[in-house]
């Protein structure tokens, strides 16, 4: 959903710059937003060829990358980080590839539901994710929360109602009778969650978080 975002695309746009490194790049989509910068593509073999049919220009663990230290301006970590296993040592090894003040860019979910299951792993509150970015020696200057309040509730809603739908047809369960109803009931939540979600935004949930942060020194 993130890279879909008109606001993601453009915050990305507007704060790369140089040579960056998109880690967990998948099919390459911030590619294309990229063009003034030198952008080099890096995922997991396995998600690459297994999950996206892809090949990015370098096949990598992020938590071993195959570069020399201070090598890049901007590094991209978006909806990577609850998907692997050891977040410390990932967010250790860009601090180490990053120039002096470099930036980091980082989105990550934190009500949403779990995904691509087996290897979703974690989730940070706000202060949470700017504590583990310290920890690596990296200093968050910006966080801003995604859908908030309302928006998340709804958000949430109509997800549940999907899973409801899928899971009755899929075991062909009596619930399948209330089906009309679940159906009617999505774009409802969707309408209210985006008439109600502008009254009051609210701070204290979100569907997730971006994050700026530089490298301390």
């Amino acid at each position: 959903m993130f890279r879909h975002q008109r606001r993601d695309r453009r915050w990305i746009y507007d704060r790369a710059q140089g040579r960056v490194l998109d880690i967990g790049c998948a099919d390459g989509w911030a590619r294309e937003i990229l063009s003034h910068c030198d952008y080099v593509g890096l995922d997991y073999p396995t998600t690459a060829s297994g999950m996206y049919g892809t090949r990015p220009q370098v096949y990598a663990d992020g938590a071993s990358l195959p570069f020399l230290s201070e090598s890049f301006d901007t590094v991209l970590l978006l909806e990577v980080l609850e998907h692997v296993l050891d977040a410390e040592r990932v967010l250790t090894e860009i601090s180490r590839v990053l120039k002096p003040k470099g930036r980091l860019l980082v989105s990550m979910p934190f009500l949403y539901p779990l995904h691509d299951a087996p290897h979703d792993y974690r989730r940070y509150t706000a202060p949470g994710l700017i504590q583990v970015l310290s920890s690596a020696g990296l200093q968050a200057e910006h966080v801003t929360p995604r859908n908030r309040g309302l928006k998340v509730a709804a958000l949430l809603s109509a997800i549940a109602c999907g899973e409801f739908m899928m899971d009755a047809l899929n075991r062909r369960r009596w619930r399948l009778v209330f089906a009309p109803l679940v159906v009617a009931a999505i774009p409802l939540i969707n309408i209210l969650g985006w008439m109600f979600g502008w009254i009051g935004d609210g701070q204290m949930l979100a569907s997730g978080h971006s994050a700026e942060a530089r490298k301390s020194q």
